[in-house]
């Protein structure tokens, strides 16, 4: 039930005390302003370095100490096995089986190795749809995997814009544009939340729209994975890819995720580039030629775990284990309807919030869209020890984490912006 909000500090107040999530908050680090936490809502750019990723760095920093070479098979975490650790976790947050996730490399690599995988032009079947606007890192794997295959970005890029008026898109448009493309559909790449609007797609009917026409569905998850719950198997997602130093809190350049789903995972002749890691784990020490991939998304594995880079990840996660994305995602949409909620009593500095009402249709994100001074604005932001970031054009993108934000911190933040002057 959705409590009736109100603007009293008591009431924050009152909400922190009846989460069952706030014991969070004390497990992370926070940046410090004039001696007291800054207010952090940036967990969409780089979550938070969690409290216990010191020791668990310095666990594998013992094993690499006593053991060397032997750390692969024996110490605390065995490394052989490093990537595997995470896999039980990770399905529970994308809604996939173990066999379906796995972590390697950094997001836009993984989305190119799963490029070359599934998007196969052949004939008039060459088309890829993506939003207009979609992160830079997207645009440019798509372009450069459509000239790859010698074919012109111009005529195989279909880009999905709003309609005129409007900052987000809407489902019936996008599903309308891939009925209308039809059998010359090749590939859906989307973002499942936009960056720049903080829209949550709808993955399952998307992803239904496409296959309808014999066209593949992949998703860059990158502000969604430890955001919203997933149900990717369930959804018949093709593939998606992620990073890990959001919501996930896995450290800057943290390693990257990767689902695939069972039908492709399980197929050992899905096409992919092949590397020692992603060998059938029974021959791989025979050192033979002949690449035989794993039938699990680890088929995909180029190199050997990435330890030091995947390490903070593994303490994270097992915060995400106890709490439960289920319990996040409650608790995050109730934060982020009590930030509209005082936002909206906000009118003299002249913004508008573009991302969707619906809790359904967004994340832990409200982008405020300026006119004008947007960029001032966010200055004052930063002067006063709020944590946000300001993307072109005209957006401040404000995103409390649910799991280390609270909300008397939404509080402050409101009484904070109601006092800054227009």
């Amino acid at each position: 039930m959705t409590p009736s909000f109100t603007n009293e500090l008591s009431f924050a107040k009152q909400m922190d005390k009846e989460d069952p999530l706030a014991k969070f908050k004390q497990s992370f680090y926070f940046p410090q302003h004039n001696g007291e936490d800054v207010i952090y809502f940036c967990g969409n750019s780089l979550g938070l370095q969690p409290k216990a990723v010191r020791d668990a760095i310095e666990v594998e920093l013992n094993s690499w100490k006593e053991l060397a070479i032997g750390g692969y098979m024996k110490g605390t975490n065995p490394w052989l096995y490093y990537q595997q650790y995470l896999n039980k976790p990770l399905s529970q947050i994308m809604g996939c089986l173990e066999e379906e996730v796995t972590v390697m490399n950094a997001l836009t690599v993984n989305l190119h190795l799963f490029l070359l995988s599934f998007y196969k032009p052949q004939g008039k079947r060459n088309k890829i749809i993506m939003e207009a606007g979609a992160f830079p890192s997207d645009q440019y794997a798509i372009e450069t995997i459509v000239k790859h295959h010698g074919l012109s970005p111009d005529q195989t890029i279909i880009e999905i814009a709003p309609q005129q008026g409007d900052k987000i898109l809407h489902t019936k448009d996008i599903i309308s544009t891939i009925k209308k493309t039809g059998d010359e559909l090749s590939l859906v790449l989307l973002g499942g939340i936009n960056y720049y609007t903080g829209q949550l797609f709808d993955i399952k009917n998307i992803t239904t729209a496409t296959h309808e026409v014999g066209a593949i569905a992949g998703f860059d998850l990158a502000h969604v994975a430890g955001n919203v719950p997933m149900q990717l198997h369930e959804w018949k997602v093709d593939f998606a890819v992620w990073c890990s130093y959001k919501y996930l809190n896995g450290g800057p350049g943290a390693v990257g995720g990767a689902f695939v789903h069972q039908i492709h995972a399980n197929n050992i002749d899905t096409p992919r580039l092949g590397g020692w890691w992603g060998n059938e784990e029974s021959t791989r020490f025979k050192m033979e030629k002949g690449f035989v991939p794993k039938p699990t998304a680890a088929g995909w594995n180029l190199s050997t775990a990435q330890v030091f880079n995947t390490v903070c990840l593994k303490a994270s996660l097992e915060m995400f284990d106890t709490a439960s994305i289920q319990a996040i995602r409650t608790k995050s949409i109730l934060l982020t309807n009590y930030l509209e909620f005082l936002l909206n009593d906000i009118t003299h500095l002249n913004f508008e919030i573009i991302t969707p009402t619906n809790s359904e249709e967004r994340g832990a994100q409200l982008c405020l869209y300026f006119n004008e001074r947007g960029k001032e604005v966010h200055q004052k932001m930063h002067e006063a020890g709020i944590v946000v970031d300001y993307r072109e054009p005209g957006v401040i993108r404000v995103a409390p984490a649910p799991l280390y934000c609270s909300f008397e911190d939404v509080h402050r933040f409101y009484m904070i912006m109601k006092n800054l002057k227009a």
